[in-house]
């Protein structure tokens, strides 16, 4: 069966799809599957598992398995890289490797010839794989932890550690923080020592630790790199710069703030703009949310506002529902900041607020250029939530965020932003207010019986649950029992009754009883739910959702 005749029939694409793919393969020539992905038709992550079914043969997210360092010594990197595999583990008397072509028997023959052994191939994505085989081999040559010993015995010796040794230490703080996958990285003064932390799904985790002398070159080095003032120490200062690691760009923003031990850096590392972004079934929303979504997107106007606080997953939201649209029938614009995935037939303007260029100044001149959707990257002031509405009352379909603790305070808080009641009203169309809960690992789940208080719980939830699971620790989690995020939310549809509470000024408390009857599952339930079906962890909820 051919590739694409296997993509219609899973309805992954359609006709129309498959036939603008192929009237743009004839002119580059690039093999379908390629085409595909970078038309936006499809992610590298969804054809390499098509591939998997087609060949059969098992698939495998290089992006989340560890690589056992001492087999890749056994392989040279010039090796692996032409023959295009990457061993993952020994197991049963196999090394399992990870291929990007369904056929490729130069890697079986490689794997025999330098071990003497049987190869068992799993499938992988291209993306995944050239990004994973260039992190591990860095790592191989440069393990972080040699590097940060080697500065803490120079420090230790020198007394007064050389100009040339914070590069080396900050690129590898950095590069370690993405290998971690980490939002968000922490350097400050605890204890007398530096303590560098890094945020990985959502949980700070430690690091490592440096002498306090490597304090002030440390922070001069990011400061330096990111344009600040390395002279000002009594003022906080917020710069940004960009990181080049293995072949790939991180915007790097940099917040700094004086503290009684010494100033205190946080280092925010955003990923840049990729073209494997989630589909919505992928996301770990309810059925019936996942449905509800689906319709709300196909509405010709209103605004959709996606709520939740930093870190929850909201433009991963918003880009998710992007891909529901047919975008070769609707005009899609947005204005982000910045552009994190890169999407065919959608066009993507990016803040620039040196030049003034902000959420406000595209959205006045988004509505002159003919769109059907905008994406509005996030409201942040009166004047982007009056541009919003405005241009959903136009006949425009809205997509945004918004920074609030549930889809009830959304309403409060456009109109403390100066929003019109009756305007807002009139163009709401639902507000969808969502978290990111960590998933139990899959390789070390185990479960329990309930105890007197968990079961207290989920009887006032209304909810069965007879057994609760949890994750032992593993290699594959790095002995976090967590592997992986998924999405929680509460939707609340604005219906007529809503509409009405809304413009005639109700209490938050006759909102939300009005949106549960609407049907409004709150997130604590929604979060409780994937407890039950062993998903999460009741702490892991209680933690995120409170």
């Amino acid at each position: 069966m051919r590739l694409g005749d296997i993509l219609l029939e899973k309805k992954l694409l359609t006709e129309q799809q498959l036939n603008i793919a192929l009237n743009v393969q004839r002119i580059t020539g690039q093999v379908l599957g390629k085409c595909l992905i970078s038309l936006g038709f499809l992610t590298s992550s969804e054809l390499a598992e098509v591939l998997a079914i087609q060949h059969g043969l098992d698939y495998i997210n290089i992006r989340e398995y560890p690589i056992e360092i001492e087999l890749l010594k056994i392989f040279p990197k010039s090796i692996t890289e032409s023959a295009r595999f990457l061993p993952i583990e020994e197991k049963d008397g196999f090394i399992n490797i990870a291929v990007t072509e369904p056929s490729n028997v130069v890697a079986l023959d490689k794997v025999r010839a330098l071990t003497g052994k049987r190869a068992k191939p799993f499938l992988t994505d291209e993306e995944g794989f050239i990004d994973t085989l260039e992190k591990s081999y860095y790592f191989l040559e440069n393990p972080t932890e040699k590097i940060i010993e080697q500065a803490i015995n120079t420090a230790s010796t020198t007394g007064v550690p050389p100009p040339d040794l914070f590069p080396r230490v900050v690129d590898a703080i950095l590069a370690e923080g993405i290998r971690r996958g980490a939002t968000d990285i922490h350097i400050s003064i605890n204890a007398g020592v530096i303590s560098i932390f890094y945020r990985v799904d959502g949980i700070l985790e430690p690091g490592y630790f440096l002498p306090r002398t490597m304090h002030t070159g440390l922070v001069s080095r990011i400061k330096i790199l990111s344009r600040l003032d390395i002279a000002e120490q009594r003022l906080p200062q917020d710069g940004s710069f960009i990181f080049t690691f293995v072949g790939r760009k991180y915007e790097v923003r940099v917040s700094t703030i004086p503290t009684v031990e010494g100033e205190s850096v946080v280092l925010r590392v955003l990923f840049g703009a990729s073209e494997d972004f989630y589909s919505l079934n992928k996301l770990g929303f309810s059925e019936s949310l996942f449905r509800s979504l689906k319709r709300l997107i196909r509405k010709p106007y209103g605004i959709i506002i996606v709520a939740g606080p930093t870190g929850s997953g909201k433009s991963t939201t918003l880009y998710a529902l992007i891909r529901e649209v047919n975008r070769v029938q609707r005009s899609v614009i947005t204005i982000e900041d910045p552009v994190e995935y890169r999407i065919s037939f959608i066009k993507q303007s990016e803040v620039n607020e040196r030049i003034g260029y902000d959420f406000a100044l595209a959205g006045r001149n988004f509505m002159r250029h003919d769109p059907d959707i905008i994406l509005l990257g996030e409201i942040r002031d009166e004047e982007t939530a009056k541009i919003a509405i405005r241009a959903s009352i136009t006949g425009h379909l809205v997509l945004t965020t918004l920074h609030t603790s549930d889809a009830v305070n959304s309403i409060p808080r456009l109109l403390d932003l100066g929003v019109d009641r009756f305007l807002l009203s009139s163009s709401l169309l639902a507000v969808l207010s969502q978290r990111l809960i960590r998933k139990i690992c899959p390789s070390c789940k185990t479960s329990r019986d309930l105890n007197e208080k968990e079961k207290e719980i989920f009887a006032l939830a209304g909810l069965h649950c007879e057994k609760v699971y949890y994750g032992t620790g593993c290699k594959i989690c790095r002995n976090t029992g967590f592997l992986g995020r998924v999405a929680i939310g509460e939707l609340m549809i604005v219906n007529s009754k809503i509409r009405d509470m809304i413009y005639e000024g109700a209490s938050f408390n006759a909102l939300t009883e009005a949106a549960k009857e609407n049907g409004m599952i709150p997130l604590m339930i929604d979060g409780l739910k994937k407890v039950a079906e062993g998903v999460s962890t009741l702490e892991e909820v209680e933690r995120v959702v409170g």
